[in-house]
């Protein structure tokens, strides 16, 4: 089969990788423009364009696919699919006319839950049990489109979005390959989607990384493993703007929210009364570490307020 592959993040390699190991005749990857990234803000490019160009995929990187001559470009490839995977932009109606089998998606959430860009990442911060993949023909609106097939995949208690997105990225792959194969045999027209059931999963911003200590110790382990890898969730420890990458959920303490409970394992109370054992932190400026090698050069004793600033 002829296709074009839309696609940007890591998440979207693994459906990529597998269309090529499957025989497809991917021709033309189509992804973000490159960015200036870290401190020293040097031009990377996204890892899509890094594993199309190591497999000799032609690599385009337009500004917007509403151009014309983009949109002409893509026809010319003669595609008998489209698919996208975390592409990162809406298609125009104009792109998701030219396949004959149409713009097909690889969505990281069980539609219509968590349409939009982090659904991912906000099932882990809701505390949600389950996620999953939708393979979707896509249509002019955001995540909208015929349900074409679905896979389930657990979210264990302690799971980071980071770890959820790479089980999740394998799960796409095989179920983009079996979609491909259903839809070319004409044998999945689509089940439209339930509006009344969507919910929305909308990109997260840097303010939703502050520790709210007055929440309950789950809601921010939760928190915690949502925002790992990105943004990582953070507070303020011995004076020093950190990171936090690892929690746990404790039992029962005492005190103000806030306060340092314990210090072996070091543990916040939070706001219903139990406390959050930081286990991996990154103090600004220095590398991931455990809490307890952090604790070794700044020290923190039980009673303290942990956080210098109210929330």
């Amino acid at each position: 089969m002829r296709i074009v592959f839309m696609g940007t993040p890591d998440f979207a390699v693994r459906s990529l990788q597998a269309l090529l190991q499957a025989g497809h005749r991917v021709t033309l990857a189509v992804t973000q423009p490159d960015k200036p990234k870290g401190r020293g803000n040097k031009v990377q490019f996204p890892p899509v364009k890094q594993a199309a160009l190591a497999a000799g995929v032609p690599v385009m990187q337009p500004l917007t696919l509403k151009d014309p001559a983009v949109q002409d470009a893509i026809r010319a490839e003669q595609p008998d699919a489209i698919v996208v995977a975390a592409y990162g932009r809406i298609l125009p109606q104009a792109v998701l006319d030219i396949p004959p089998l149409g713009c097909i998606n690889v969505h990281g959430s069980l539609l219509p839950r968590y349409r939009g860009a982090a659904p991912v990442q906000r099932a882990v911060l809701n505390g949600e049990t389950q996620s999953g993949i939708t393979t979707m023909l896509m249509d002019k609106g955001m995540d909208t489109g015929a349900i074409l097939l679905t896979a389930a995949c657990p979210i264990p208690p302690d799971m980071t979005a980071g770890e959820l997105f790479d089980k999740l990225a394998d799960i796409g792959a095989q179920l983009l390959l079996r979609t491909l194969d259903e839809r070319q045999a004409g044998r999945l027209p689509g089940t439209p989607q339930d509006d009344a059931l969507a919910t929305y999963a909308p990109m997260l911003t840097k303010q939703e990384a502050e520790l709210n200590w007055a929440l309950p110790a789950q809601q921010l382990h939760n928190q915690v493993r949502g925002l790992n890898p990105a943004p990582v969730a953070r507070t303020v420890m011995a004076g020093l703007p950190v990171k936090i990458y690892r929690t746990a959920a404790g039992g029962p303490v005492k005190g103000r929210p806030g306060t340092v409970a314990s210090t072996s394992p070091l543990t916040v109370v939070c706001g219903d009364g139990t406390g959050l054992e930081l286990l991996e932190v990154q103090p600004d400026g220095g590398k991931r570490m455990p809490a307890a090698a952090f604790l070794c050069g700044h020290p923190l004793k039980a009673g303290q307020i942990l956080a210098e600033k109210e929330f």
